[in-house]
């Protein structure tokens, strides 16, 4: 008969998680703003060049903001006219297309981290 033996690192395992958990966040955060980025409403890019995507380490946590005095209002109305492409809800919609991919963008980095 055979033994096995085997040592759980937990301590260890959970700090590779975090990390990779981290990381794919920040990744998919920044997917999101650029996905984003190509729906902003331009007249003078001021908009588009406001966009941050920042990742909370302590929170765990990410936000995606335009920080401009007329961001929230570009991004709510509907009926504003705006160029071939560009949007309103420029936000909203690519966070409801793309929340798979960020969630996978963050799996994948999760996966990579626990290979070690």
């Amino acid at each position: 008969m055979s033994r096995v033996r085997v040592r759980w690192n937990g301590q260890a395992v959970n700090r590779a998680a975090r990390a990779g958990e981290l990381r794919g966040l920040r990744i998919g955060a920044e997917h999101l703003l650029q996905v984003s980025r190509d729906r902003v409403p331009i007249e003078e890019a001021t908009l588009e060049r406001s966009g941050v995507a920042v990742v909370d380490e302590a929170d765990v946590s990410a936000v995606v903001a335009y920080d401009t005095p007329y961001a929230v209002r570009q991004h709510e109305v509907l009926d504003y006219q705006h160029d071939a492409g560009r949007t309103a809800k420029y936000l909203e919609g690519p966070l409801d297309e793309e929340g798979a991919v960020i969630l996978d963008l963050i799996a994948a980095q999760v996966r990579r981290a626990l290979r070690g």
